[in-house]
């Protein structure tokens, strides 16, 4: 199939991954399918909406310190490495997430705004901690064996 022919509406809105768009202050202007699943703010619910809306108060500052570096210096080391924050779901309880950006430029050159590609990681991270803890444990009983 020629690329020509992919329609990139579908391909965006029939992804499994949350397709978020912001322009260079940071309000979000695209929204998928996805996003609504993972976050359970609708369309439109997030439209016109600072990222805010998805960032931990705890966490706010921080982002927008690289955010507004990554709008002036058009660099972003998120485009290849996968990012891991907590973020927050419409009702209140905090989602592990991880994503990867793509920068948007105008026609000047300049980045305009950002895409960000999203996957819900909350039950691998709770997996993953359960298992460190474990891990701890049985290390915790192998030592007081060999204390013995």
């Amino acid at each position: 199939m020629p690329t020509s022919n992919i329609d990139l509406k579908q391909l965006v809105e029939g992804a499994g991954d949350s397709i978020i768009v912001c322009d260079a202050a940071g309000t979000i202007v695209f929204w998928n399918k996805a996003s609504e699943r993972i976050f359970g703010f609708t369309q439109a619910d997030a439209l016109g909406q600072s990222l805010d809306l998805i960032i931990p108060q705890r966490q706010q500052q921080r982002h927008w310190d690289g955010y507004n570096k990554t709008m002036e210096t058009g660099i972003t080391r998120y485009g290849a490495d996968l990012l891991k924050v907590p973020a927050l779901h419409k009702d209140g309880h905090t989602l592990s997430i991880a994503f990867t950006v793509s920068l948007l430029l105008g026609d000047d050159g300049k980045v305009s705004g950002i895409a960000a590609f999203v996957r819900d990681e909350s039950a691998r991270f709770a997996e993953d901690r359960k298992l460190r803890a474990r891990l701890v444990e049985l290390e915790a009983k192998i030592q007081q064996a060999g204390d013995k």
